[in-house]
């Protein structure tokens, strides 16, 4: 018996988020089914978060405890025949026995996709948000950096637990322009509030646009009071890297 980390990618359109549900469709459930293929008897694999209904990944990270009597290379193939065509094993490894994707992570990192037209784009339209009016994209770019740090997040997201703190330390929050026009907004934390990547990009969508002000933020930020409400929409965001140990 050992203990195995995997890194997965999935495409979230058909998945009611990440975690295990009871009669619904999630990436957790879809992995535990192909496991217990292999021989599997465990109750629950470990995970490094969850991802709402629509939600994407290609650094998720999962672990669970096997007896596998081949390589961790041979677990990946195993894995990947069973599994649905939406979810597969990038990478399988042997693990310490006590490691734990979610409580042992340093940071995570998201990536948000959108592009702004005025008519929708069928063969965009699935990973991209699609928003109109355009942005003043200076500001768009330079209002990023408001975040980075440690701040309360209260105006921002809600608290993963009932007693849990809003305090997050972002390293990274910043915009970029494809060739294509797209625009991704790459962030990465120590962690993340529920829905919190999601509420930061609408916000910042809205203030580009002319809908808010970047002061009204700051504001808001300091004095934890409400913002714009809106949600920017699962199927544009992607967890993208789960850290472990230092990040350079």
């Amino acid at each position: 018996m050992a203990r195995y980390q995997v890194i997965l990618a999935y495409d979230g359109t058909g998945f009611t988020g990440s975690q295990r549900q009871a009669n619904s469709r999630t990436v957790q459930g879809e992995l535990e089914k192909a496991l217990c293929k292999l021989g599997w008897l465990d109750r629950a694999i470990l995970m490094a978060g969850r991802t709402d209904t629509g939600v994407h990944a290609t650094g998720q990270v999962a672990a669970f405890d096997l007896e596998w009597k081949h390589s961790a290379d041979k677990l990946l193939w195993a894995l990947n025949k069973h599994l649905p065509s939406d979810l597969v094993v990038k990478n399988a490894s042997l693990a310490s026995a006590d490691f734990h994707p979610r409580f042992d992570a340093t940071s995570r990192e998201y990536r948000y996709r959108v592009f702004f037209e005025p008519i929708r784009d069928p063969l965009r339209s699935k990973f991209l948000w699609r928003t109109w009016p355009a942005v003043d994209e200076d500001a768009l770019k330079r209002n990023a950096s408001i975040f980075t740090g440690k701040h309360d997040f209260a105006a921002i997201g809600s608290r993963t637990t009932p007693k849990g703190t809003t305090v997050r330390t972002l390293t990274k929050a910043e915009w970029k322009k494809m060739p294509d026009g797209e625009w991704q907004f790459e962030v990465r934390a120590d962690a993340f509030l529920y829905r919190m990547v999601r509420r930061l990009v609408f916000v910042q969508v809205a203030v580009a646009q002319g809908r808010s002000s970047i002061e009204k933020v700051r504001h808001a930020l300091i004095k934890h009071e409400e913002l714009i409400a809106g949600l920017a929409p699962a199927h544009g965001l992607t967890l993208v890297e789960v850290t472990y140990g230092s990040h350079d």
